[in-house]
Formats: structure tokens, C-alpha cells, sequence
């Protein structure tokens, strides 16, 4: 397994890390814990961090390999997923934003097994980069913002925050799009 795979791997591993940090900060609530926020931030920026260098890497060097174009968008969408999920439950991000995330996941996920029983793999394309790198933004906006301000000023991170959470369900709509028309032959075609 090369050092891209490793990489990949660390991230998947660092989901539940961060998913405790999350849960301990209860944010949104009555309950702040700024040192839950800045740690739950500080393993989503490695974690997003792994996910710059192991893109690099591969494509530097020639490792790019079918585990990584199956795997490191999975990683990216288990780690961005979860972040999501304690978000809507925050009351930071609308749950629309979630099912359209959700729904864009599952329809680009369906378009790879697809394209997996037909021997082809489908690597993520240049809007798929550009959705994970608004959502991974958006994430270290809200727990470095919540992490650096005090409960009663938190309000202007969240209405931050919510604003970038509907840019990014306009990115993943268009990037969901330009998925599925540039892979339409996957589904339509006929045995």
C-alpha cells in the first residue's frame, strides 16, 4: 500500500476522532465548550489536510491507483458527511443543505458501482473537488469560528456559517449535475 492509500486511510481513521470531538462540544446549544470546537477543528484540518496530500503525492509520482479513486472520495464524503450531520443538529446549516448533500452523495455513488460492474472506475472531477473544498471550508469556518468566540457572540458564526452552507448545496447541485451528464453513458447504456 503506498504512502496516498496510507494517507487516505489516516483520514477515514480521524472520522471518528473528530465525530467525539463534535459531540462534546454541543454547539448550538446552552452548552459551548470552545476547547471541544478548537479540537474538533484541529482533526478536520489534518484530517482535510491528509486529503490535499495524498492527491498531490499520487499524481506527483505516478500512485494513483484504483483503491485511492474509489477510496479518497469516500473518505472525503464519510469526513464532510459527519461534519454536516452535528452542524443541522447545531442548528448551523439547514437540513435541506444535508439531504441535498445526501442526495447528490447517493446518485454519484450508484454512478460508480455502476460503473464498477461495467470495469471502469470513475475518478472525482474538477466541481467535485471544488464542493469538497467549500464544504471542507465551511466545517473549519464554523468549529474555529465557534471555538474563538464566546456564546454570546456566536450568532454572527452561525449566520456565517449558514450562508455557506447554501453556497454549498448550489455547488453540490452543479457539481451533481455535471457528474451525472458526464457519466450518463454508465446508465444508459443497455446489455
Amino acid at each position: 500500500m503506498n504512502l496516498p492509500n496510507k494517507l487516505t486511510l489516516l483520514r477515514v481513521a480521524l472520522v471518528p476522532v473528530f465525530m467525539v470531538f463534535a459531540a462534546l462540544a454541543h454547539l448550538g446549544v446552552d452548552v459551548h465548550d470552545q476547547g471541544m470546537a478548537l479540537a474538533a477543528g484541529i482533526v478536520f484540518a489534518a484530517a482535510s489536510l491528509t486529503d490535499y496530500f495524498d492527491g498531490y503525492l499520487a499524481r506527483k509520482h505516478g500512485w494513483v491507483t484504483s483503491f485511492g479513486k474509489f477510496m479518497d472520495p469516500l473518505a472525503d464524503k464519510m469526513l464532510t458527511t459527519a461534519a454536516f450531520v452535528y452542524m443541522v443538529v447545531d442548528r448551523a446549516c439547514h437540513p435541506v443543505v444535508l439531504a441535498v448533500i445526501l442526495f447528490r452523495e447517493f446518485a454519484v455513488a450508484g454512478v460508480r458501482m455502476v460503473a464498477a460492474e461495467q470495469g471502469t472506475v470513475i475518478a472525482a472531477n474538477l466541481w467535485g473537488k471544488v464542493k469538497t473544498v467549500l464544504q471542507m471550508a465551511t466545517i473549519l469556518v464554523y468549529y474555529f469560528g465557534a471555538a474563538f468566540t464566546n456564546s454570546l457572540a456566536f450568532a454572527p458564526v452561525l449566520a456565517v456559517t449558514a450562508a455557506l452552507c447554501w453556497a454549498v448545496a448550489a455547488v453540490t447541485v452543479l457539481s451533481g449535475g455535471i457528474y451525472l451528464w458526464q457519466n450518463r453513458q454508465c446508465f444508459l447504456q443497455t446489455k
